[in-house]
């Protein structure tokens, strides 16, 4: 048995040899720096953060690296990580009507205070190879900005709360929300949980059940109030101090969708609201995280729960974690040789059996 396992170790310990040959590839090409991978694969480093919990662009794209472009183990190294990391406080909530904003649309309203700042997005590119960039040591064409209302500006939504149009929301609780980081998920969980899930969530995953919800598995038939992207100051209450300072920036996406209501016996007709909120620019997420949390609103709201998928809210949680998906998924690939030997005993001796039958079924017709 020593023996056994002394070989397992070393067929091991050449397994990660070989691994690190294959990340480096062909030594005739030039080694692919952190630094590159941090600046030039940005919605993968944004990807991430996100879902591995951590906001720290070298760390992703280091993480990036090492699992050689994988990103759920990319984001499994991070996850790993951040359980090593102090905590020393919790931040304050942000503002993101005080956004610097690189990127902001509305599907809503054409003319919405602040304009309309396409920003960079794939939205309104041909989907066509571009073999130019092959070519290396080429200088980038100069981006025109477009010319946006300096300073903050405000939601769309903000426009039908002054009407009374959009349902108004509420914190459940004085506490802060749970840390879905530190504490099990729990259900029924409540909306700051969830969302907690949605954005650590597996990007494929919440996509998918954001589109069977446009296809009717959820009756959520959303417009895009607003998504913008960009800068926000992230504040610390220090207690020495009594009051909060800015510790640094981050850059999120933000998604707010207008979802069709049509009242109930206690609210008026009116619009409900799905939120996403995400790290860097990841506009797909955010999106698709707004539906899903819409979808997930039904009971709260008074609706009908038609047996959508993405109405089930064990359904969804359970199911987003990409890393407990891998976990449990990969795990099968693991040396399972008694419970296979215990069941492949079983089956032998379920065909001896049946088969011992089937004689005696024999004899006794032919008797």
């Amino acid at each position: 048995m020593y023996v056994a396992v002394k070989g397992g170790e070393r067929a091991i310990d050449n397994a990660h040899r070989w691994l690190d040959e294959e990340r480096r590839g062909d030594p005739a090409v030039a080694e692919l720096s952190v630094a590159q991978i941090r600046e030039q694969l940005a919605l993968a480093v944004n990807r991430v953060m996100a879902e591995g919990s951590l906001y720290d662009p070298d760390l992703a794209a280091l993480a990036i690296k090492q699992a050689r472009g994988d990103l759920i183990e990319a984001i499994f190294l991070i996850r790993a990580y951040r359980t090593t990391l102090p905590r020393f406080g919790a931040s304050e909530p942000v503002e993101t009507g005080a956004m610097d904003c690189d990127r902001r649309i509305s599907a809503t309203f054409k003319d919405a205070p602040g304009g309309q700042v396409l920003g960079p997005t794939f939205d309104y590119t041909h989907r066509l190879l571009d073999f130019a960039l092959e070519a290396e040591g080429l200088e980038p064409p100069e981006a025109a900005r477009a010319e946006a209302a300096p300073g903050p500006v405000p939601h769309v939504t903000d426009f039908l709360d002054r009407e009374g149009l959009l349902q108004t929301e509420t914190m459940p609780g004085d506490d802060r929300p749970r840390d879905l980081t530190r504490e099990p998920l729990e259900l029924p969980a409540d909306r700051p949980l969830r969302l907690q899930a949605l954005t650590r969530g597996d990007e494929g995953f919440v996509l998918g059940m954001a589109y069977s919800t446009q296809r009717g598995y959820g009756r959520n038939h959303p417009f895009v109030g607003e998504l913008r992207i960009g800068t926000v100051p992230v504040e610390m209450e220090v207690p020495e101090l009594g009051f909060a300072v800015e510790i640094g920036e981050i850059v999120l996406t933000e998604c707010e969708t207008v979802n069709q209501f049509v009242g109930s016996k206690t609210e008026p007709p009116q619009f409900t609201r799905g939120y996403g909120l995400v790290f860097g620019q990841t506009e797909r997420k955010a999106i698709s995280m707004a539906l899903v949390d819409r979808a997930l609103r039904w009971e709260e709201l008074g609706e009908d729960n038609v047996g959508a998928p993405a109405q089930d809210e064990e359904f969804v949680l359970y199911h987003s974690d990409n890393i407990q998906a891998t976990g449990f998924l990969e795990h099968i690939k693991l040396p399972h040789y008694v419970d296979f030997q215990s069941e492949l005993e079983l089956i032998r001796k379920l065909r001896r059996e049946a088969e011992e039958r089937g004689g005696d079924a024999q004899r006794e017709a032919a008797e």
